[in-house]
């Protein structure tokens, strides 16, 4: 299938070889365990008692194939640009107005991110052509990792050259906050508009002069939680590829560096299971061990620290675009101030329930969030 560019589209399906799957389960039946401080919980990190709960569900009764089955059911698709391979997902709505939607997932999350939001926006009115890649390193785009003015590009050129849209929406989070302000910064013609559930933090270059009390005061929180929990964010700004070999080699590693954060980040009320299933869990880390991505999806923070420092990033720069923020009460809280600082902002709501992964957690909401802002805006 050709397309303006000559930029071909390759069907895709994911299709783990047997023997991949039964290595994964004598390595996960032959853990070596550590202990951990009576009674600590998640104190220290992921907690041993549900990891090794986690860990016997996922030998003993979760099923890859019947998930590998489901994801397959997805309309899935490959494209090469500028020698990268990009993985992607291509729903088109079923009304008569559609509306491109692209959505940006983040890290330690994957394109599972979104699935199951698709059936609310695909056959809503309006309706949603929904575009949902795998961001450079990650699943199963290019195992190659690039900074988030990169992936801008790259998912600039999948949205006009490949899928031939001339105007179209952006939603993400996390690194789709990132990724989304820099599409948003450096396309606005295209980029009709912009939802986010953050808008990025402080990062100690502020002037603090000009901000808000309530700005300064977030701040001092973002910077105390960088002591506190953001030691993964330094390791893998710095030295991603010490810590690479270890996740690649244990899949209880690798589950234990990603749970701690889908727990820390949701909006869970004391259990991860009150917001994700051991299933969702599993599948997500599966995503990153089938594809053994996990490496080149943490030198990402590597490429954008390094990119940030020796040029700057355009996400840092203030978006024009119309521009919607969904704070969910597990996001770190900023206030509005914040949010005016970094993005045109348009419309500021706070639902009830959710956190970083909202549209994993609690998709009627982010789905209706979401709904609430495109459902009214027009393209050219």
């Amino acid at each position: 299938m050709a397309t303006n560019n000559d930029l071909r589209i390759s069907d895709f399906r994911i299709s783990v070889p047997q023997t991949e799957l039964d290595d994964l389960l004598s390595r996960l039946k032959n853990t070596r365990w550590t202990a951990q401080p009576e009674g600590s919980g998640w104190g220290y990190g992921t907690d041993s008692e549900y990891l090794k709960e986690l860990a016997n569900y996922w030998a003993n009764t979760y099923n890859w194939r019947t998930h590998e089955e489901a994801l397959n059911q997805l309309p899935q698709y490959t494209t090469v640009i500028d020698g990268i391979s990009i993985h992607f997902i291509h729903i088109k709505g079923k009304g008569s107005a559609k509306k491109p939607l692209l959505l940006i997932h983040g890290w330690p999350d994957s394109f599972y991110r979104f699935h199951k939001i698709i059936p609310l926006l695909a056959a809503s009115d309006p309706s949603y052509d929904l575009i949902i890649p795998s961001i450079p390193g990650f699943g199963f785009s290019s195992p190659q990792a690039v900074n988030g003015d990169v992936s801008a590009i790259l998912f600039h050129r999948l949205m006009t050259e490949v899928l031939s849209y001339t105007q179209y929406f952006v939603a993400g989070g996390d690194m789709g906050t990132l990724i989304g302000k820099s599409m948003a910064v450096q396309f606005p013609e295209q980029v009709k508009a912009l939802h986010l559930t953050d808008v990025g933090y402080p990062d100690g270059q502020e002037d603090w002069s000009t901000m808000s009390p309530a700005e300064q005061a977030f701040g001092q929180i973002i910077q105390g939680w960088f002591f506190s929990e953001g030691a993964f964010n330094m390791i893998q700004s710095t030295k991603p590829q010490t810590l690479g070999y270890g996740l690649n080699d244990s899949p209880v590693g690798l589950a234990g560096w990603l749970l701690e954060k889908f727990n820390a980040w949701s909006d869970n009320q004391g259990h991860i299971e009150n917001s994700f299933t051991k299933d969702e869990l599993i599948t997500n880390i599966m995503i990153y061990w089938v594809s053994q991505s996990i490496n080149s999806s943490i030198r990402t923070y590597a490429e954008n620290a390094r990119a940030a420092y020796t040029g700057g990033l355009k996400s840092s720069q203030k978006v024009s675009v119309p521009t919607a923020v969904s704070l969910f009460p597990g996001e770190a809280q900023f206030p509005q101030e914040w949010a005016e600082r970094k993005v045109n902002l348009v419309s500021f709501t706070k639902p009830e329930k959710g956190g970083h992964f909202a549209a994993l957690e609690v998709p009627q909401v982010y789905a209706t969030e979401l709904n609430n802002f495109f459902g009214k805006l027009e393209l050219d």
